[in-house]
């Protein structure tokens, strides 16, 4: 059973930057795919993006070419650098095991999550 800690959330500036991680333990890291999920108030939780063991990366259309999701196998850890935030980015973040194909709601782990704020 995956255990993960977010960690690196904030309040910034539209524009701004944010690195978010996430300590996963209790899987074998070196060959699951991780995803970065957020749930806006209000809204559903969603995927951002995901990496697969060899460090194949997707992404959601609305944060391309903005957001960069990398991992260490070594560390168990998964980053998540975003850029040029927007207002609409505000959200709690999640990070978890991802699997293809199965709805976020039918994930039975979720960790605390980081929240992410961008306000002026």
């Amino acid at each position: 059973q995956v255990q993960v800690v977010e960690s690196g959330g904030g309040l910034v500036q539209p524009g701004g930057s944010l690195r978010l991680s996430c300590a996963a333990s209790g899987i074998t890291f070196n060959i699951a795919t991780m995803g970065w999920f957020r749930q806006a108030p209000g809204k559903q939780r969603e995927l951002v993006a995901t990496i697969t063991y060899r460090g194949d990366t997707g992404y959601v259309g609305f944060v391309k070419g903005r957001f960069t999701i990398s991992r260490s196998n070594a560390k168990k850890t998964v980053y998540l650098q975003m850029n040029s935030l927007e207002p609409e980015d505000t959200a709690v973040y999640y990070c978890n095991r991802y699997y293809a194909g199965r709805p976020e709601h039918d994930y039975a782990y979720w960790g605390q999550g980081t929240q992410v704020t961008v306000s002026s």
